[in-house]
Order: structure tokens, then sequence, then C-alpha cells
């Protein structure tokens, strides 16, 4: 009897333990559906219970490194199809999606794929990344005016570049440097200025400490555990909201009995901000989006400006018609910053700029959930499911850009077929700091190239791809003055 219990029961078991999500989702769930046609799901497997396929996932990610054949293998099993497959990620049933044209339709389909930042309790659920409808407008309309509209963009390359020529500076004189960290202390410290109007010290260095634990927990598994970054993640919201309410309560105060100064700033911005009501956000709202904004472009931006460091060090072909372009720039300006108008003029460099954030592929998962049964092409998207739209796929793949691992600005002389470039996301919820974060890379690659030589300390660093793709070394390299 025991002899056919093992025989034939455990196998019985493992298979269920094996198919029970695909079982699952694939029957009981779709049963639900059958009184409205279409029940049929996309091809894929959906993991393991619970656990899903975070294992194939990070496998790939995380022990090979190679993050392209993930998806890859997907596409030699289930073949191409629709575009689309079916997985379990991050602790839900979700969709992958992969081809331009599945990408263009769920971008296009706001009202049944809405953005769902993963683990939105980091940045917060009033936040802009969060929100929908009239309040998303709203914000959006602000944020963009206050970050990416060209009078805005002119203060702030203004603002930016005192502190980018500095840093240079030093980093000549230090010799050796790891671009990742000391970009993000001057990107941090500009930022912190722009939005909150911090000056280096240290309030900026404690809530420099908490960004990079929470910005490391927002696409972590949700597990609430110590020891776990989305732990980490939420403790660091706690002191980044504390250091945020503090200088938010300061400004009530002064405001209160009349010593109230004009700050010019995100912060500033946000307390003004009304609705169509005259009603102004609540505290929670005003942080909320600070730190929503914060994570959106601090990390981006460092990483953008790391990656060109590191692929200029690589071309130096690439390099040398860089710093042409900007020297006749510099020539002209005899030593007076630069501009945000001449900047955005200078064709090669903007090019440069369009090739370092492609290849780059910092956000390589864009996040949306499905709010409604969808019916694509014969098959169903059950209503709650993830879907993830792979955008490092398109970036990647030599059907959308040629030899697409190269690093070629001159690419973009040619237009780009629709819907193979997607950095910056699609539809209503496309960044709102979009051309912001082009200036801040092509102001910085304006006096790195003009005024500095520099070499990969460790040319053959691996790449590491979780939270964000990076070099393991951080891009060491040896600098020095032209």
């Amino acid at each position: 009897m025991w002899l056919a219990v093992v025989l034939g029961v455990v196998p019985l078991v493992g298979w269920l333990f094996w198919w029970w999500n695909d079982i699952w989702y694939g029957f009981a769930t779709a049963s639900l559906r059958s009184s409205q046609g279409g029940t049929k799901l996309l091809p894929g497997y959906m993991g393991l219970p619970i656990i899903g396929e975070m294992f194939t996932f990070l496998w790939y990610f995380k022990i090979l490194r190679r993050p392209d054949d993930y998806i890859n293998f997907k596409r030699q099993k289930y073949g191409d199809g629709v575009g689309m497959y079916k997985t379990h990620l991050f602790g839900r049933p979700s969709i992958i999606v992969f081809s331009p044209t599945a990408t263009k339709y769920v971008f296009r389909a706001e009202e049944s794929f809405v953005l769902e930042w993963p683990n939105v309790e980091i940045v917060g659920r009033s936040a802009l990344v969060a929100v929908h409808g009239k309040t998303h407008a709203r914000l959006r309309s602000f944020v963009s005016r206050s970050i990416n509209q060209p009078e805005a963009l002119r203060q702030i390359a203004e603002i930016v570049q005192p502190r980018m020529i500095s840093s240079l500076k030093s980093w000549a004189e230090s010799g050796n440097i790891n671009s990742y960290k000391e970009i993000k202390k001057v990107t941090f410290a500009n930022i912190g200025m722009f939005f909150a109007s911090f000056e280096p010290g240290p309030t900026l260095d404690a809530l420099g400490q908490a960004f990079i634990g929470l910005i490391s927990g927002v696409r972590s598994y949700p597990l609430n555990i110590p020891g776990f970054a989305y732990h980490h993640a939420l403790k660091c919201r706690k002191t980044s909201v504390a250091l945020f309410r503090e200088e938010l309560e300061k400004r009530r105060k002064n405001i209160e009995d009349g010593s109230a100064k004009p700050m010019n700033d995100l912060m500033d911005g946000f307390m003004k901000l009304k609705d169509e009501d005259g009603s102004q956000l609540s505290d929670i709202e005003i942080l909320d989006n600070i730190i929503s904004v914060l994570v959106a472009g601090y990390e981006s931006t460092t990483l953008a400006s790391m990656w060109a460091v590191y692929y200029l060090a690589k071309y130096p072909k690439v390099l040398q018609k860089l710093r042409e372009e900007n020297m006749s720039l510099k020539k002209v300006k005899n030593e007076e910053l630069v501009t945000s108008d001449e900047i955005l003029k200078m064709k090669y460099t903007m090019k440069v700029v369009d090739e370092t954030i492609r290849l780059a592929n910092i956000a390589a998962i864009v996040f949306r959930t499905t709010s409604q049964d969808v019916n694509y092409k014969g098959y169903t998207i059950p209503k709650g499911w993830n879907v993830m739209l792979w955008i490092r796929y398109l970036h990647t793949h030599p059907d959308n850009f040629n030899d697409p691992m190269c690093f070629n600005p001159d690419r973009w002389d040619a237009l780009m077929a629709s819907g193979t470039y997607q950095v910056f996301g699609g539809g209503s919820r496309i960044c709102a700091g979009n051309m912001l974060a082009r200036l801040q890379l092509a102001i910085f690659l304006h006096h790195l190239s003009t005024g500095y030589k520099w070499a990969l300390v460790n040319p053959e660093a691996k790449v590491i791809y979780l939270s964000h793709p990076k070099p393991e070394d951080g891009v060491e390299i040896a600098i020095q003055k032209l």
C-alpha cells in the first residue's frame, strides 16, 4: 500500500504543485467569466503556488545576469504570438507584454490598463504615480510646468551647473572615483535644492541615506519582514517623510507668523496648489508627491549619467565627436554657464543622450494593472492582473534596432519604428520630467567632455541588473583634466 502511495500519490501531488497556478487561474478563474465569453488565457507558465516564477526571474536577472534570456526563453517556448505571455511574478498573476504593437495597445487603453506602482506604499498612495482622473491631471500639469517646460528648464540649468562644475574639479583632484557614488551625491544635492531648497549638510545627508534604502525596495518582493528590502524601504520612507515634514511644518509656521519668504521650489508650489474647488493639498499629499518625484528623478538621472561615463569611455570615437561639438559652444561662452536653449540645440549631444538612455534601460519594466477584463486578439486578460511592459526587450532586440547592443548615437539620424522607443513610458502617464532628464544629462556631458578625460579602471566589470542595471564596480574611473 505504501509503495502504491509513493508511486501514485506523491507524483500526483508533485504534478499538482508544479501546475497549481495554471490550474487555478486557467480553470477556476476562467470559469467565472464563461458567461461573458472569452475564457482563453494567454500562453505561458505561472509557476509554483505563491512563489510563481520568481525563482526563474531571479535566475536570469541575478544569477546568470542575462536578463534578455528570460524573455527569449519564453519566445522560444511559446512563440511570439500576440506579444504577450501569462506568468506569476511579485506575488500576483501577471502578463508580460513585449512586442511594440502590444505595448502601444496597453499604453493607449488607459482605462483598461491603469498605472499601479509596485509597492506603492513606499512612495505614497496620494502621489502622482498612484492617483487617477482629475487628481492625476492636476498634479501632472503642475509637475510638468515646474520641471519640464522651457522656463523651468532655463532655471534648472542655471541651478545645477555650479555643483556639477565643482564636483568634476574635485573628481580630477582625487584621480580615481566611483562614478555611481559621486554622481549620486551631486544629483541628490541638486534635486534637494530645487525640490525643497535643502543645502548640503546633515539633513540632506540623512535624506540621501534614506533614499538609498527606499529606492531599493520599490521593486522588491513585498515581504514586510526584518532583513528584506521591502521592510527596510518602509523604514526609510518613514525617515524621509519625517525630514520633509519638519521642513513643511517650519514653512507653515513662517506663513502663520508672517515671516515666510518665497522659496520657488517644488515644495512651495505643492503648498500653493489648489484644485477646481479651491482646496489645497493635505500635508500627506504634499509629502507623498515630493517623495515620488524624487524617486522618479534621483536614481534614473544618476544611472543615466553613470552609463554615459561608461559608454563614452568604451567608445572613444563617439567621445571625440561629442567633445568637438561641445568645445565649439564652450569657446563662444568663454567660461559662462551654458543655457538650456543652447544645450538642447546641440544635435550630436542630444543623440548621445538618447542613445545612452536607450541602451542603459534603467526602467526595464513598466507596470500596469487591469481595471476590467480585457479581450485581446482572442485571449482574456482578467481584471486585477499585473501587467508588465517589458520595455527592455523593445530597446535590445535586433528587430527594432540594428546591432542593438552597440552604442551608436548616429542611429538617431533615422526615424525609429513606431513603438520601439519607450524609455519614458507612454500615454498620459509618460514621464512628466522627460525633458528635464535629457537636459541634465546633456549639461553634465558638456562639462565632462570639454574639461576632462577618463578611463575605466575595470573595463570588463560584470553588470548587476537588480534593482537597476549598473556595473558591479559602479563605473570606477581614473579621471584628470584635459
